[in-house]
This record gives C-alpha cells, structure tokens and sequence, in this order.
C-alpha cells in the first residue's frame, strides 16, 4: 500500500531531508501589512527576522483548506493512503483544516496526526512515517508507531522576550509586564496541546541547564534519542549548545533547527528550545 506524508512547514524539515524522505509540505503564512508570505516557499527564517527589525510585528495565517483538498486529490492519482502530521491542534487551526479537508478528498484515504508539539519535533514524527511508507509499512501501523512514539515526545523553550507571546495573544499582558520587570526567563512547554509555563526562571543560563537536566532525566537511561536544538536567530549558539550536549550525551543524535517565520512571529527572536523523543 503507498501511503503518502505530508507535513506543515512549522516542522521546519530541511528540504534535502524532504526530498530524501519524499515528505511534502504545505505552508503557512506569514502576513506583514497585506503582504502574505508563504514560509520555507516565499520567505526563510533569516528573511524574516530581519524584516521584523524594520516593520510591524506580523500575523500568520493556517493554509485554506482548500489547498489541502487540492494536495490531497493530488496524492489520488500515486497513492492510496496519505498520512498528513501538523502542529498542535491546541495552538493552530491547521490540523482541523486537515481533519476537514480529509472528508472533502473523496477518492484517497487520509489519516490526519496530531502531533501535540511544533518545529522539528513534529518534523521527527514526519520522518519516521516517510521512512516507515517507503517500507511499505501500512497506513495505520504508521499511525501506531507515531502513536507510540508521542508517549516519549517533549519540548522545553525559553523566551528572550515576553511581548511577542502577549501581543500574539499566548501570554497575558499582566505575565508579560512582571516577566520583565523580573527578567524572567519563563521555561514553556506543551501541555494538553496549549504552550503553557514550566517554571519561572531568571536568567538565560539557568533557564538553559534546566532544559539539560530536563532532558538528562529521559536519556541517562542510555536508550537511543533523537534531539533538536531549536534557536531563532542564534545559530552560533546552537552549535556551541550541540557541542556541549554531544559530550555529555552520547546515546542521544543531536541536530540544529530554528524557530521559523510563524512560529518565530509568536516567540520573537533569542528564544531557544530543545525537543527530543526516543529512536
């Protein structure tokens, strides 16, 4: 059975893993005045925090759902199932799009996957499923194992500043205002599918350790990991972050990503994170 995966470009795949793994993106937007941005097709991470420097705080937009119905006929004519993973349902309309779009495509099979997290976590559930389907692995014992692989999925990220998350409408302008004042960093993850606190934190570097020890709680079991350093705009250091967790881990497989145009427009730029699952 051909299953097809698809994935929203909040994942922030590279494309030469894309390409590899045969998984295709729909974008979201980004909106700058009436300008519309599809991201990783129209504009690139560092396009983006450049123009936020120069312009009004952005918008974003989920994909039409039309363009998924369209994506989804599409898949018809090669293949018989498709398996389309989003970002959490609890933060973005994108995955009911999916849902909704999956009851218009008459003539394939669609198995929409929620995947409860954002960035390259959710790119790591897509992965997997591309490489399970190019197996030959049926549609629903993919499901399973994404299933299986949620039970183990976590994602720590700190701020640098408060008032992207309060002018987007994730943080309230009280939190944002005494965030400051304090210097808080505040520790945040998924729970139940919203972005909620984990912890007040101080200062950068402690915020930091906390996400090390996080995820040193998971892994010193020595069972194989996979793990993302996300940065937005701070790729220097996410290396030197990489270098140092390499060391200190050696059972887990450590890559870079970035917070992207739509999730970045929610985060601002300096905010760092760290997602890991199990292999």
């Amino acid at each position: 059975m051909k299953t097809a995966v698809v994935t929203d470009s909040t994942a922030y795949i590279p494309k030469e893993l894309r390409d590899k793994w045969n998984i295709h993106m729909i974008p979201l937007n980004v909106i700058f005045g009436s300008e519309a941005y599809q991201e990783e097709v129209d504009i690139t991470a560092g396009q983006f925090y450049q123009q936020v420097k120069e312009k009004e705080l952005p918008t974003t937009s989920q994909p039409p759902i039309g363009q998924f119905v369209e994506l989804f006929e599409q898949f018809s004519k090669d293949y018989e199932a498709v398996i389309s993973i989003h970002l959490s349902s609890g933060i973005s309309g994108t995955f009911a799009g999916a849902v909704t779009a999956s009851t218009m495509a008459e003539s394939i099979k669609v198995y929409p996957f929620d995947s409860e997290i954002s960035c390259m976590p959710q790119g790591f559930y897509a992965i997997e499923a591309a490489k399970m389907a190019q197996d030959g692995v049926e549609a629903r014992e993919i499901m399973s194992r994404l299933e299986e692989l949620k039970k183990t999925a976590r994602a720590y990220f700190m701020v640098d500043d408060l008032s992207h998350l309060q002018r987007g409408g994730r943080l309230s302008s009280a939190q944002a205002i005494i965030g400051s004042l304090l210097q808080v960093k505040p520790l945040l993850h998924f729970e139940n599918k919203v972005i909620v606190p984990f912890e007040k934190i101080r200062t950068r570097k402690k915020a930091m350790k906390r996400i090390v020890d996080l995820l040193g709680e998971d892994a010193s079991g020595g069972a194989p990991y996979q793990a993302a350093i996300i940065h937005a705009n701070r790729e220097e250091e996410a290396v030197e972050w990489k270098s140092e967790l390499e060391s200190m881990y050696p059972n887990v497989e450590f890559s870079i990503s970035y917070f992207g145009p739509v999730i970045g427009t929610h985060l601002g730029e300096g905010a760092m994170g760290l997602g890991w699952m199990k292999k």
